[in-house]
C-alpha cells in the first residue's frame, strides 16, 4: 500500500499500522477504558443526516471561516497533540507546513517536539499553544510569556487531562509514561526496523517547550515525573481566570463538555471553548463532543466561539458540526495517521482530500458559503 492509494482516513490508519511500531500505533489508535467514547464519536454522526437542496447555483464555494479573530481558509484546524516525533521525524514540522499550505491553524502542544519558535517563524499562520496547567504558578506566567514573545495568536488550555486516562493497550505493551516496554512490545519495534532507523538517523528527541523547566536527562521517564510532580490536579476556576488575565488574548479551553462550565468560561473572559473527550483517551462513558453540541450552541453560542473535536473522519461529519453551529472542527487523528504513514507528504494529501471533499459537499448541500449552513439542513434520527 502506497500513499497515492489512500483516499481516506481509513487508509492511512491502515498505512500508518504497516509502518508503526505496535506500540507506538496503539498510543495514536487506542482510548479509555472499554475505549467506548472513542468508538462513539464517530458514530455519534451516523445519527445525524444531511438534507440537501438543489438548484441553488453552487460553481463557486468559500470555506473560510473566523474563529476567536483569526481567519481560516478551511472551517477545520490541527489541533495540538503531544509527542509528534516518534510517530515521524519530521514531527510537528510536517503538520505545520501542511496546515500553513492549505492555511489553517495549527496547534503545538507543550509536549511537543519542535520549539514554538520556529513553528511561528516558519509558517504565517495562526499558532495555537496547548499547555497543561502547574503547580508551579510562576512557571504557567513564564511559559504564556514565551509563547507571546514566540508571536503565538491562541492560548490553549487542556482541562480535561488533570490526571491521565487509563488506556489499557499502552499497559499491555508498556508503552505508558514512564515507557516501561514489555517483552512483547520490544519484539514489535524488532520487526518494524524502518522506524528505528529513521528515529535514530535524524534529529535526536527533544521537548522544548519543557527542556528548560524540566530535567529531561533521564529520558521517558523525566516524562512521567513531569506528569506526577508538576501538574496540579487543584486547578479551579479561579486559577483559570487568572492566567485569561495574565494572557490578555484569545484564550480557549479544551475539554469542557457541560452547559455551566461553558457559561463560566465566558464569565472568565475566554474566547472560545472546545467540546472534546479527548479522543476517549480520558473519561471512558463520557458524551461525544457531536452529541453536546447543539445544546451548548444554544446556551452560549451567541456570546463564544463554541469549536469541537472528536471522531471527525469525514467532510459530512464537519458539515453537521458547522450546520449545529459550531465555528471550526478540531481534527487529531485524522491528520497523525498520515503523518505516521508518510511525513508532510502525508498529511498534506490528508488534508488536500478533506478540503476537496468537504467542498465537494457544500456543492451537493447546494451551499456557496459556511454561513449557509444551519439545522434546516439536519434531520436526527430517533434513538428510542
Amino acid at each position: 500500500m502506497r500513499l497515492n492509494q489512500c483516499h481516506n482516513f481509513h487508509d492511512f490508519r491502515r498505512l500508518a499500522r504497516r509502518r508503526l511500531p505496535g506500540p507506538i500505533f496503539d498510543y495514536i489508535d487506542g482510548g479509555a477504558d472499554d475505549e467506548t467514547s472513542q468508538r462513539r464519536n464517530s458514530r455519534s454522526f451516523e445519527d445525524c443526516d444531511l438534507v440537501p437542496n438543489v438548484l441553488r447555483g453552487v460553481r463557486d464555494v468559500d470555506l473560510s471561516v473566523t474563529v476567536m479573530g483569526q481567519k481560516l481558509a478551511t472551517p477545520f484546524y490541527c489541533s495540538p497533540t503531544a509527542l509528534q516525533r516518534l510517530f515521524h521525524h519530521q514531527g510537528e514540522r510536517a503538520v505545520a507546513a501542511a496546515a500553513a499550505k492549505i492555511g489553517t491553524m495549527f496547534g503545538v502542544s507543550s509536549l511537543g517536539t519542535v520549539s514554538i519558535e520556529e513553528l511561528r517563524k516558519a509558517h504565517d499562520v495562526p499558532q495555537v499553544y496547548q499547555f497543561y496547567f502547574h503547580r508551579d504558578r510562576g512557571l504557567n506566567r513564564a511559559m504564556m510569556q514565551r509563547a507571546r514573545d514566540a508571536g503565538v495568536e491562541v492560548m490553549m488550555l487542556t482541562v480535561d487531562s488533570i490526571t491521565g486516562g487509563n488506556r489499557e493497550r499502552d499497559l499491555r505493551t508498556g508503552f505508558s509514561i514512564p515507557f516501561r516496554l514489555t517483552l512483547a512490545g520490544m519484539l514489535q519495534f524488532a520487526i518494524k526496523p524502518m522506524w528505528g532507523l529513521q528515529y535514530a538517523t535524524h534529529a535526536r528527541f527533544r521537548l522544548p517547550q519543557l527542556e528548560d523547566h524540566v530535567d529531561m536527562s533521564g529520558g521517558a521517564m523525566s516524562i512521567g515525573r513531569y506528569f506526577t510532580d508538576m501538574l496540579d490536579p487543584s486547578m479551579d476556576w479561579g486559577d483559570v481566570a487568572e492566567m485569561v488575565r495574565n494572557w490578555n488574548g484569545p484564550f480557549c479551553l479544551k475539554g469542557v463538555m457541560s452547559v455551566e462550565d461553558a457559561r463560566r468560561a465566558i464569565d472568565i473572559g475566554c474566547k472560545g471553548i472546545i467540546l472534546s473527550n479527548h479522543g476517549g483517551r480520558q473519561l471512558d462513558g463520557s458524551r461525544a463532543a457531536f452529541d453536546q453540541l447543539a445544546e451548548i450552541v444554544d446556551a452560549v453560542g451567541d456570546r463564544i466561539d463554541v469549536m469541537m473535536d472528536g471522531g471527525v473522519q469525514r467532510g459530512t461529519h464537519i458539515l453537521k458540526a458547522l450546520s449545529l453551529g459550531a465555528k471550526a472542527v478540531g481534527l487529531g487523528r485524522y491528520y497523525l495517521y498520515p503523518l505516521a504513514a508518510a511525513g508532510q507528504a502525508g498529511v498534506e494529501r490528508a488534508l488536500g482530500l478533506l478540503r476537496a471533499e468537504l467542498e465537494r459537499d457544500m456543492k451537493l448541500m447546494g451551499c456557496t458559503s459556511v454561513a449557509q449552513l444551519s439545522r434546516a439542513n439536519l434531520r436526527f434520527r430517533s434513538t428510542s
